[in-house]
């Protein structure tokens, strides 16, 4: 890889120095001057706002990969347990009630309603005292 020589007059404070000498084997750099571009390429990176996670450190952006996993996973296992329950209590409910097709979508269409007006706020109370209002 050729790489354009251009002088810089790069003046670098005896604990940096030593600080470079220290850590530059450590991060498999063959040379002090290898360590310093990969010092000044990461912060350019980090101040000109690329993407974060080619600054992090590989085991934090593991661990963070990883720790969501694990709670998509256990948000999908909590879903698929109360669409069980859920479908359990509509075959009940289904068997125990008279109702129409009609009245089935008509409160469709105001559950739909209720659940974007409220986020999905809606509690039991709420549907009793419409119950209450508007008997069948």
């Amino acid at each position: 890889m050729a790489r354009d020589k251009i002088k810089f007059g790069l003046r670098i404070s005896p604990e940096t120095q030593k600080l470079v000498r220290d850590l530059y084997p450590r991060d498999n750099c063959q040379s002090q001057n290898e360590f310093i571009e990969k010092a000044i390429q990461f912060y350019a990176g980090y101040v000109s706002g690329q993407e974060a996670v080619d600054y992090l450190p590989p085991a934090l952006v593991s661990a963070i990969r990883g720790t969501l996993q694990g709670s998509e996973d256990r948000i999908a296992r909590l879903l698929f347990k109360l669409t069980v329950e859920t479908s359990m209590m509509m075959n009940v409910l289904a068997f125990a009630a008279d109702i129409n097709t009609e009245q089935l979508d008509a409160l469709r269409a105001r559950c739909i309603k209720d659940v974007k007006k409220t986020n999905g706020t809606i509690s039991f109370k709420d549907a009793v005292e419409f119950q209450k209002e508007n008997p069948q």
